[in-house]
């Protein structure tokens, strides 16, 4: 079967088609150019620097980017549109010199969506507030966008009869991981990597209540994402490769990552154990009260790697995020206020003993689940970050060049404030507080601390259409990723060509 990366070229006809429609008032085309620049001292950038910038931040402590993009919208009869875009960078001192940063064509149909390609997706679908939020469990703003055809109901559709009681949306998508070239480069001698790897994932999620009738909501629902397919190397001595593995990329591998099943005797060396490929997710759950211009949502995300964690098969859930967002009446100096404490330190416990492995068939302990971490694809991440929370940092911070996270035993308070003091200007800070105990088998040789922190303010001018400048401070200090102290610099100009 071909790769998934050579079924999207498709893409680049739709992107085509939908930019030359003829020009009429349901259409709209606008432009986008963006310039960021960062400049600090320490081993590396501030984290709230590269955290949940889409992959457009880097680790380096000095670095800056372009970016330029075209965005194309058309609004047709019956509840049809289409939205297309293309966004084309170039960085120092990124993870990729040049590169497409987003491609995609969306084909919708009232609450329904068919989205192909790379395209910026904020959290799904547990909504937060990606401003001030630490970021998401399982998938998030963490990374470069993943290619994949994904179809979706983005915003809540009312279940008919139910006089708007009960909503849901979700949706299904197939992808690819583009990250070969950055793990071949990054891995030294003696050390695995893979390439070609294909995404999954899926998402439910309803809603409980009726704002107009009763100030309260409540959310609940399911997440989970696969990686699966692809192949093994390990890389020699002389910076040549050896495929080690060849995992399956067959449609029924398509099948087994959307129902979780073992890998069976089809499976090379026997590989997949448990489930076929690298299969994680999260259970999603907030709660929303309006009170007059207040609204305060509670939330709770709590993230698994097995099925010990995702149905309670040892006791009460210990890990995952709890947050409280704080929406206020307006005013000049605050807007938004969210707290989120984290923690993944308890993983079920230190012991992973399978049956298949042992001399014991009938004794199984599913622990040690080792979050973001897998023996045959590395880690949940792409272009070195993880696909995940931030606050574990990812393979980019590997000072031995290894695909995988150092460190995802860690438990830590976050803090976001955003205001508006003025129609011009505007503020946020983050601050955060984590603390770090390694992995289950290879542990830090003490606990390690780390506090990181981001001020920035946003200027938008009334006689500059189009224009805004960002100048941002951040300041981490700590001993796991170190002391580092940094600026950046962000301008932007947006338009309308018609």
């Amino acid at each position: 079967m071909k790769k998934f990366t050579k079924r999207l070229s498709i893409i680049y006809g739709l992107l085509i088609c939908t930019s030359i429609s003829a020009q009429t008032e349901n259409s709209s085309l606008t432009y986008h150019v963006e310039l960021g620049a960062t400049a600090g001292d320490g081993t590396y950038a501030p984290l709230w620097f590269t955290g949940n910038r889409y992959g457009l931040g880097s680790t380096n402590p000095n670095s800056g980017y372009l970016l330029a993009g075209i965005s194309y919208e058309k609004q047709f009869k019956r509840g049809w549109r289409i939205e297309a875009g293309l966004d084309m960078a170039g960085g120092i001192h990124q993870a990729q010199d040049v590169f497409i940063h987003q491609i995609y064509s969306d084909f919708s149909w009232k609450m329904l969506t068919l989205s192909i390609g790379s395209k910026e997706r904020p959290g799904f679908p547990l909504t937060k507030n990606t401003a001030l939020s630490s970021g998401m469990m399982v998938e998030g703003p963490n990374t470069q966008p993943i290619p994949q055809i994904r179809g979706e109901i983005k915003e809540f559709l009312n279940v008919p009869g139910t006089k708007g009681w009960l909503a849901f949306k979700g949706h299904i998508a197939y992808g690819s991981f583009t990250d070969n070239g950055w793990q071949k480069d990054f891995v030294q001698p003696g050390q695995y990597f893979t390439k070609d790897v294909l995404y999954h994932s899926k998402s439910l999620m309803l809603r409980l209540g009726n704002k107009e009738k009763l100030p309260l909501e409540f959310e609940f629902g399911l997440l989970m994402a696969t990686q699966f397919g692809g192949d093994r190397y390990l890389k020699l001595e002389d910076g040549s490769t050896e495929n080690v593995l060849d995992m399956p990329d067959n449609l029924k591998a398509y099948w087994k990552a959307f129902f979780p099943q073992t890998g069976g005797s089809d499976t090379p060396e026997g590989e997949q154990v448990n489930v076929e490929g690298n299969m994680l997710g999260s259970w999603n759950f907030a709660l929303n009260y309006y009170l007059g211009q207040w609204k305060f949502r509670a939330y709770l995300e709590h993230y698994f790697e097995d099925t010990s964690q995702m149905f309670w098969e040892y006791g009460r859930w210990k890990d995952g995020q709890i947050g409280l967002e704080i929406t206020f009446p307006k005013n000049r100096w605050i807007t938004s206020a969210v707290w989120e404490g984290l923690n993944t330190k308890d993983q079920t416990g230190p012991l992973l003993f399978d049956s298949f492995w042992g001399q014991f068939p009938e004794y199984q302990i599913s622990a040690d689940d080792n979050y973001y971490n897998h023996y045959i694809y590395g880690g949940w991440q792409h272009q070195g970050m993880g696909m995940g929370n931030p606050l574990l940092p990812g393979p980019a911070y590997n000072a031995d060049h290894s695909i995988s996270f150092r460190s995802n035993r860690v438990r830590a308070h976050h803090l976001g404030i955003s205001g508006q003091p003025s129609p011009e200007w505007g503020y946020r800070m983050l601050i955060s507080f984590a603390r770090h105990w390694g992995t289950y088998d290879i542990p830090l040789d003490q606990q390690r601390k780390q506090f990181s922190s981001l001020y920035e303010a946003t200027y938008t001018p009334k006689w500059a259409k189009g224009w805004s400048a960002s100048a941002a401070l951040g300041l981490d200090r700590g001993n796991y990723l170190g002391n580092s102290t940094g600026g950046m610099l962000t301008i932007r100009k947006t338009g309308v060509i018609f």
